[in-house]
């Protein structure tokens, strides 16, 4: 019987993979067979999480990158292929969360903000496709968020939020563009989870009633409740699939 989600032979690139949701993306597409590339600023961390990755038995390579950067971008995108000969999968993971009242926000939390969580994963999917129409193939899963589509009364998520929807726009006009060439271009929408991003929020107990009542499951995601979702966009399972937003939200965006 044929393994539609075997990775094996693929080389999968993951920004902000020091930590957090990026880990377990690069980790669940380890566990398929993918060699990977991981991104992120700090070094000491992505080391950490190369020896983990390592030791599922597939290869990794970290590169430091200020996703911020778009010239930063474009030479971790060229020694990303100069060393594996090739980017088959683009997970745009790398993203933070700063937020104040929308009519306090500084330029600098906006401008800050649009230019990691906005333009950075736009200037490595244009980079990385590069490579992937040459080849006719390719696989781009950004990492949107439940508020992808719906807002929300109890934080001042404006800059977020925008962020955020402007990559729901973003997967769906480049997969339009791009489907010709063999790439779909994807994205999950996960709620809460824990990372280092969140704890600070999920970790208030008046956030804990937040949760309650807005998500149907009445909690906060789990390590591993992703996976299934990346290993779809990343693999042949999603042959036919492309401009898509996938919630992984517990129901949060069902109500």
């Amino acid at each position: 019987m044929k393994n539609y989600f075997d990775l094996t032979g693929r080389v999968a690139l993951v920004t902000g993979a020091s930590s957090g949701l990026g880990v377990q993306i690069a980790k669940a597409l380890a566990n398929q067979g993918a060699d990977l590339a991981i991104v992120a600023r700090r070094e000491s961390k992505l080391l950490a999480v190369k020896e983990e990755i390592e030791a599922l038995g597939v290869k990794c390579y970290i590169h430091c990158c200020d996703v911020s950067n778009v010239e930063e971008i474009k030479q971790t995108v060229k020694d990303v292929e100069a060393h594996y000969g090739k980017i088959d999968i683009l997970c745009n993971n790398a993203g933070i969360g700063l937020f104040d009242a929308a009519e306090k926000q500084s330029d600098e939390i906006w401008q800050t903000m649009m230019h990691v969580n906005l333009d950075a994963p736009y200037y490595f999917s244009r980079e990385v496709a590069k490579g992937m129409i040459e080849r006719g193939y390719g696989r781009i899963i950004m990492t949107g968020s439940i508020h992808s589509t719906v807002g929300m009364m109890e934080l001042p998520l404006s800059a977020y939020a925008t962020t955020k929807g402007g990559i729901r726009m973003m997967v769906k006009q480049l997969a339009t563009e791009w489907a010709k060439y063999g790439i779909t271009v994807n994205a999950i929408g996960p709620a809460y989870f824990p990372s280092e991003m969140t704890s600070d929020v999920i970790g208030s107990s008046d956030f804990q009633e937040v949760i309650k009542a807005r998500c149907p499951m009445g909690r906060a995601g789990r390590d591993g409740e992703l996976d299934g979702a990346v290993i779809y966009f990343a693999s042949e399972a999603s042959s036919y699939t492309t401009g898509q937003l996938l919630s992984i939200d517990g129901g949060w965006t069902a109500i």
